[in-house]
Protein backbone atom coordinates (compact mmCIF):
# COMPACT_ATOMS: atom_id res chain seq x y z
CA UNK A 1 0.00 0.00 0.00
CA UNK A 2 2.80 2.34 0.98
CA UNK A 3 4.18 1.95 -2.36
CA UNK A 4 0.86 2.74 -3.61
CA UNK A 5 0.96 6.01 -1.82
CA UNK A 6 3.84 7.10 -2.75
CA UNK A 7 2.71 7.00 -6.47
CA UNK A 8 -0.26 8.91 -6.16
CA UNK A 9 1.30 11.23 -4.41
CA UNK A 10 4.04 11.93 -7.09
CA UNK A 11 0.97 12.30 -9.45
CA UNK A 12 -0.36 15.32 -8.07
CA UNK A 13 3.02 16.71 -8.10
CA UNK A 14 3.31 15.75 -11.62
CA UNK A 15 -0.68 16.87 -12.29
CA UNK A 16 0.68 20.92 -11.53
CA UNK A 17 3.02 20.47 -14.25
CA UNK A 18 2.05 22.25 -17.77
CA UNK A 19 4.19 23.37 -20.22
CA UNK A 20 4.63 27.23 -18.55
CA UNK A 21 5.74 25.68 -15.58
CA UNK A 22 8.53 23.08 -17.07
CA UNK A 23 9.68 25.74 -18.75
CA UNK A 24 9.87 28.24 -16.62
CA UNK A 25 11.59 25.13 -14.17
CA UNK A 26 14.24 24.69 -16.75
CA UNK A 27 15.46 28.16 -16.73
CA UNK A 28 16.20 28.16 -12.67
CA UNK A 29 17.74 24.76 -13.16
CA UNK A 30 20.27 26.04 -16.55
CA UNK A 31 20.82 29.30 -14.62
CA UNK A 32 21.43 28.05 -11.32
CA UNK A 33 24.19 25.15 -12.74
CA UNK A 34 25.98 27.77 -15.00
CA UNK A 35 25.86 30.05 -12.01
CA UNK A 36 27.78 27.17 -9.90
CA UNK A 37 30.02 26.68 -12.52
CA UNK A 38 31.03 30.21 -12.98
CA UNK A 39 30.58 31.00 -9.58
CA UNK A 40 29.20 34.49 -11.10
CA UNK A 41 25.35 34.92 -10.47
CA UNK A 42 23.01 34.65 -13.50
CA UNK A 43 19.65 33.51 -12.78
CA UNK A 44 16.43 33.18 -15.14
CA UNK A 45 12.81 32.48 -14.20
CA UNK A 46 10.59 33.18 -11.57
CA UNK A 47 10.38 30.83 -8.01
CA UNK A 48 8.76 27.14 -8.87
CA UNK A 49 7.91 26.93 -5.42
CA UNK A 50 7.18 29.18 -2.04
CA UNK A 51 6.83 28.92 1.50
CA UNK A 52 4.35 31.12 2.59
CA UNK A 53 3.81 31.91 6.47
CA UNK A 54 0.24 31.23 7.90
CA UNK A 55 1.10 32.80 11.04
CA UNK A 56 3.73 33.25 13.59
CA UNK A 57 1.70 31.87 16.56
CA UNK A 58 2.17 28.27 17.80
CA UNK A 59 0.14 26.61 20.97
CA UNK A 60 3.19 24.75 21.86
CA UNK A 61 7.15 25.76 23.19
CA UNK A 62 9.25 23.28 21.80
CA UNK A 63 13.04 24.36 22.75
CA UNK A 64 14.74 24.89 19.67
CA UNK A 65 11.97 26.85 17.93
CA UNK A 66 12.07 30.35 18.02
CA UNK A 67 8.04 30.69 17.49
CA UNK A 68 7.38 28.57 20.63
CA UNK A 69 9.89 30.10 22.71
CA UNK A 70 8.24 33.27 21.55
CA UNK A 71 12.12 34.73 21.13
CA UNK A 72 11.36 36.33 17.79
CA UNK A 73 12.23 40.30 17.24
CA UNK A 74 9.91 40.33 14.24
CA UNK A 75 5.68 40.51 15.14
CA UNK A 76 3.62 37.94 15.49
CA UNK A 77 0.25 37.71 13.35
CA UNK A 78 -1.75 36.03 11.13
CA UNK A 79 -1.12 36.02 7.01
CA UNK A 80 -4.51 38.11 5.43
CA UNK A 81 -6.54 37.04 2.36
CA UNK A 82 -5.50 39.85 0.57
CA UNK A 83 -1.72 39.62 1.24
CA UNK A 84 -2.09 36.10 -0.20
CA UNK A 85 -4.04 36.11 -2.92
CA UNK A 86 -1.85 39.81 -4.29
CA UNK A 87 0.96 36.90 -3.96
CA UNK A 88 -0.90 34.09 -5.57
CA UNK A 89 -2.06 36.18 -8.94
CA UNK A 90 2.04 37.11 -9.44
CA UNK A 91 3.09 33.74 -9.04
CA UNK A 92 0.84 31.12 -9.61
CA UNK A 93 1.38 30.45 -13.58
CA UNK A 94 4.88 29.54 -12.95
CA UNK A 95 4.41 27.82 -9.85
CA UNK A 96 4.34 24.03 -9.47
CA UNK A 97 4.95 23.90 -5.31
CA UNK A 98 3.33 25.84 -2.81
CA UNK A 99 4.33 24.66 1.49
CA UNK A 100 2.18 26.76 3.49
CA UNK A 101 4.28 26.62 6.84
CA UNK A 102 7.59 28.56 7.77
CA UNK A 103 7.51 29.41 11.75
CA UNK A 104 3.89 28.96 14.00
CA UNK A 105 1.44 26.37 13.90
CA UNK A 106 -0.59 26.82 10.49
CA UNK A 107 -3.84 25.80 11.44
CA UNK A 108 -3.93 29.15 13.93
CA UNK A 109 -4.91 30.88 10.86
CA UNK A 110 -9.02 30.07 10.57
CA UNK A 111 -8.74 30.68 7.19
CA UNK A 112 -6.04 28.61 6.25
CA UNK A 113 -7.81 25.62 4.41
CA UNK A 114 -9.35 28.97 1.99
CA UNK A 115 -6.01 29.64 0.87
CA UNK A 116 -5.55 25.80 0.06
CA UNK A 117 -8.40 26.01 -2.23
CA UNK A 118 -7.33 28.76 -3.89
CA UNK A 119 -3.60 27.30 -4.68
CA UNK A 120 -5.00 23.87 -5.34
CA UNK A 121 -7.89 25.55 -7.63
CA UNK A 122 -4.81 26.64 -9.59
CA UNK A 123 -3.73 23.19 -9.42
CA UNK A 124 -0.68 23.81 -7.68
CA UNK A 125 0.93 20.93 -5.24
CA UNK A 126 0.15 22.13 -1.96
CA UNK A 127 1.84 21.35 1.69
CA UNK A 128 1.52 21.88 5.32
CA UNK A 129 3.07 20.85 9.16
CA UNK A 130 1.52 20.72 11.67
CA UNK A 131 1.69 19.65 14.99
CA UNK A 132 -2.61 18.25 14.68
CA UNK A 133 -3.57 19.93 17.79
CA UNK A 134 -6.17 22.51 15.94
CA UNK A 135 -7.31 19.16 13.67
CA UNK A 136 -10.83 18.78 14.97
CA UNK A 137 -13.48 16.66 12.96
CA UNK A 138 -14.40 19.84 11.76
CA UNK A 139 -11.41 21.59 10.45
CA UNK A 140 -10.35 18.09 9.34
CA UNK A 141 -13.40 17.96 6.77
CA UNK A 142 -11.99 21.73 6.15
CA UNK A 143 -8.63 20.14 5.05
CA UNK A 144 -9.73 17.55 3.10
CA UNK A 145 -12.37 19.50 1.03
CA UNK A 146 -9.60 22.10 -0.01
CA UNK A 147 -7.73 19.73 -2.10
CA UNK A 148 -4.26 19.82 0.10
CA UNK A 149 -1.83 17.74 -1.54
CA UNK A 150 0.41 16.98 1.54
CA UNK A 151 0.35 17.32 5.10
CA UNK A 152 2.86 16.56 7.36
CA UNK A 153 1.81 15.90 10.87
CA UNK A 154 4.32 16.04 13.87
CA UNK A 155 4.66 13.38 16.10
CA UNK A 156 8.13 12.89 17.87
CA UNK A 157 7.15 9.97 20.67
CA UNK A 158 4.75 7.08 21.14
CA UNK A 159 4.08 7.69 24.81
CA UNK A 160 3.06 10.90 25.84
CA UNK A 161 6.50 11.07 28.37
CA UNK A 162 8.78 11.01 25.80
CA UNK A 163 6.25 13.16 23.34
CA UNK A 164 6.40 15.44 25.56
CA UNK A 165 10.12 16.05 25.96
CA UNK A 166 10.55 18.00 22.81
CA UNK A 167 6.65 18.78 22.13
CA UNK A 168 6.41 20.64 25.42
CA UNK A 169 3.02 21.61 26.63
CA UNK A 170 1.69 19.30 23.50
CA UNK A 171 -1.09 16.36 23.56
CA UNK A 172 0.16 12.96 21.86
CA UNK A 173 -3.52 12.19 21.93
CA UNK A 174 -4.43 15.32 20.72
CA UNK A 175 -2.07 14.08 17.95
CA UNK A 176 -3.60 10.79 17.46
CA UNK A 177 -6.99 12.36 17.47
CA UNK A 178 -6.51 14.97 14.78
CA UNK A 179 -4.58 12.39 12.61
CA UNK A 180 -7.61 9.98 13.08
CA UNK A 181 -10.05 13.07 12.09
CA UNK A 182 -8.16 13.67 8.82
CA UNK A 183 -8.21 9.90 7.76
CA UNK A 184 -11.93 9.55 8.52
CA UNK A 185 -12.83 12.55 6.06
CA UNK A 186 -10.62 10.73 2.85
CA UNK A 187 -12.03 7.78 3.62
CA UNK A 188 -15.79 9.41 3.75
CA UNK A 189 -15.29 11.58 1.23
CA UNK A 190 -13.58 9.32 -1.03
CA UNK A 191 -10.37 11.59 -1.37
CA UNK A 192 -6.67 10.46 -2.22
CA UNK A 193 -5.21 13.48 -0.44
CA UNK A 194 -3.80 14.99 1.47
CA UNK A 195 -1.28 12.27 1.80
CA UNK A 196 -0.68 12.11 5.11
CA UNK A 197 2.72 11.89 6.43
CA UNK A 198 3.96 11.16 10.46
CA UNK A 199 7.03 13.06 10.62
CA UNK A 200 9.03 12.28 13.61
CA UNK A 201 12.18 14.62 14.83
CA UNK A 202 14.93 12.39 15.59
CA UNK A 203 16.31 13.59 19.13
CA UNK A 204 17.84 11.87 21.86
CA UNK A 205 14.82 11.33 24.25
CA UNK A 206 13.00 9.59 21.52
CA UNK A 207 15.73 8.08 19.39
CA UNK A 208 14.58 4.44 21.59
CA UNK A 209 10.72 4.95 19.71
CA UNK A 210 11.72 4.32 16.25
CA UNK A 211 9.99 1.11 15.61
CA UNK A 212 7.08 1.77 17.60
CA UNK A 213 6.27 4.90 15.72
CA UNK A 214 6.39 3.17 12.44
CA UNK A 215 4.04 0.66 13.73
CA UNK A 216 1.61 3.21 14.97
CA UNK A 217 1.38 4.92 11.93
CA UNK A 218 0.61 1.16 9.86
CA UNK A 219 -2.17 0.86 12.66
CA UNK A 220 -3.45 3.88 11.98
CA UNK A 221 -3.42 4.06 7.99
CA UNK A 222 -1.05 7.25 7.59
CA UNK A 223 0.70 6.87 4.07
CA UNK A 224 3.97 7.58 4.85
CA UNK A 225 6.38 7.62 8.37
CA UNK A 226 8.81 9.69 7.87
CA UNK A 227 12.49 10.63 10.31
CA UNK A 228 13.96 14.01 10.64
CA UNK A 229 17.19 15.22 11.53
CA UNK A 230 17.19 17.82 14.48
CA UNK A 231 18.71 21.56 14.14
CA UNK A 232 19.99 22.51 16.78
CA UNK A 233 21.33 25.89 17.91
CA UNK A 234 23.96 25.27 20.37
CA UNK A 235 26.07 21.87 19.22
CA UNK A 236 29.39 22.65 19.24
CA UNK A 237 30.04 21.40 22.73
CA UNK A 238 27.40 18.69 22.35
CA UNK A 239 23.67 19.42 23.65
CA UNK A 240 21.02 17.05 24.92
CA UNK A 241 19.22 16.63 21.81
CA UNK A 242 21.72 15.35 19.79
CA UNK A 243 21.28 11.35 19.21
CA UNK A 244 23.33 8.49 19.91
CA UNK A 245 22.50 7.28 16.76
CA UNK A 246 25.07 9.33 13.87
CA UNK A 247 22.34 7.99 11.26
CA UNK A 248 20.01 10.73 12.77
CA UNK A 249 22.37 13.31 13.64
CA UNK A 250 23.05 17.00 11.70
CA UNK A 251 26.35 16.45 13.60
CA UNK A 252 29.30 14.36 14.52
CA UNK A 253 31.57 13.98 17.37
CA UNK A 254 35.27 15.42 16.73
CA UNK A 255 38.32 14.04 18.65
CA UNK A 256 38.54 16.58 20.51
CA UNK A 257 34.49 16.44 22.10
CA UNK A 258 33.59 19.13 19.76
CA UNK A 259 30.44 18.42 17.57
CA UNK A 260 30.64 19.82 13.68
CA UNK A 261 27.69 19.98 11.21
CA UNK A 262 27.95 16.92 9.23
CA UNK A 263 27.66 18.36 5.66
CA UNK A 264 30.34 20.51 3.25
CA UNK A 265 29.26 23.71 3.31
CA UNK A 266 29.73 24.58 -0.50
CA UNK A 267 29.68 27.76 -2.26
CA UNK A 268 26.47 27.12 -4.19
CA UNK A 269 22.49 26.49 -2.91
CA UNK A 270 19.84 25.38 -5.17
CA UNK A 271 17.21 27.30 -2.86
CA UNK A 272 18.53 30.45 -3.92
CA UNK A 273 17.79 29.87 -7.48
CA UNK A 274 14.04 27.76 -7.95
CA UNK A 275 12.23 29.24 -4.02
CA UNK A 276 11.90 31.59 -1.33
CA UNK A 277 10.11 32.12 1.54
CA UNK A 278 7.30 34.70 2.11
CA UNK A 279 6.47 36.10 5.80
CA UNK A 280 3.10 36.18 7.41
CA UNK A 281 3.02 40.05 6.41
CA UNK A 282 4.73 40.02 3.08
CA UNK A 283 8.72 40.24 3.51
CA UNK A 284 10.17 38.31 0.69
CA UNK A 285 13.72 35.89 2.92
CA UNK A 286 15.95 33.84 1.04
CA UNK A 287 14.62 30.32 2.73
CA UNK A 288 13.73 28.29 5.95
CA UNK A 289 16.69 29.19 7.87
CA UNK A 290 15.91 32.56 8.46
CA UNK A 291 13.72 32.50 11.48
CA UNK A 292 13.58 35.94 12.19
CA UNK A 293 13.57 37.21 8.82
CA UNK A 294 16.95 38.73 9.61
CA UNK A 295 17.98 38.83 5.73
CA UNK A 296 14.78 40.74 4.08
CA UNK A 297 14.89 41.17 0.92
CA UNK A 298 11.91 43.18 0.02
CA UNK A 299 8.19 43.49 0.61
CA UNK A 300 5.50 42.22 -1.76
CA UNK A 301 2.84 45.20 -0.34
CA UNK A 302 5.83 48.04 -1.69
CA UNK A 303 7.19 46.28 -5.00
CA UNK A 304 6.05 43.63 -7.16
CA UNK A 305 7.08 40.29 -6.35
CA UNK A 306 9.13 40.03 -9.71
CA UNK A 307 11.28 43.14 -8.58
CA UNK A 308 12.11 41.50 -5.46
CA UNK A 309 13.21 38.12 -6.85
CA UNK A 310 14.93 39.78 -9.74
CA UNK A 311 16.13 42.84 -8.00
CA UNK A 312 19.78 43.92 -6.98
CA UNK A 313 19.18 42.57 -3.50
CA UNK A 314 18.40 39.43 -4.35
CA UNK A 315 21.20 39.01 -6.73
CA UNK A 316 23.33 40.39 -4.18
CA UNK A 317 22.69 37.73 -1.96
CA UNK A 318 23.02 34.72 -4.67
CA UNK A 319 26.31 36.31 -5.39
CA UNK A 320 27.54 36.38 -1.59
CA UNK A 321 26.42 32.23 -1.81
CA UNK A 322 28.83 31.49 -4.95
CA UNK A 323 31.59 33.44 -3.13
CA UNK A 324 31.63 32.45 0.81
CA UNK A 325 28.58 30.42 2.40
CA UNK A 326 30.29 30.34 5.24
CA UNK A 327 30.28 33.99 6.06
CA UNK A 328 26.55 34.51 5.84
CA UNK A 329 25.00 33.46 9.27
CA UNK A 330 21.87 31.44 8.25
CA UNK A 331 23.81 29.25 6.09
CA UNK A 332 26.07 28.29 8.81
CA UNK A 333 24.01 25.68 10.70
CA UNK A 334 22.09 24.44 7.42
CA UNK A 335 22.71 20.56 6.01
CA UNK A 336 21.01 21.85 3.01
CA UNK A 337 21.03 23.68 -0.26
CA UNK A 338 23.05 21.61 -2.60
CA UNK A 339 20.28 18.62 -3.88
CA UNK A 340 18.36 20.00 -6.85
CA UNK A 341 14.79 19.87 -6.40
CA UNK A 342 12.79 17.10 -7.60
Amino acid sequence: MEKLDLLRDKWQLLKAMNPVRIRNASKLWLSYHRSRITKKNHHSGMPMAISIEPTTACNLGCPECPSGLKQFTRPTGNLQMEVFEKLLDQLSKRLIYITFYFQGEPFINPRLSEMIKKAANKNIYTATSTNAHFLTSKKAKEVVESGLSRLIISIDGTTQEVYEAYRKQGSLEKVLEGTRNILHWKKELKSSTPHVIFQYLVVKPNEHQLDEVVELGNSLGVNEVKFKTAQVYDYMHGNPLIPDNPKYSRYKLQSDGTYVIKNKLVNQCWRMWHSCVVTFNGSVVPCCFDKDASHKLGEISVVPFREIWNGKQYNNFRQSILKSRSEIDICKNCSEGTKVWG
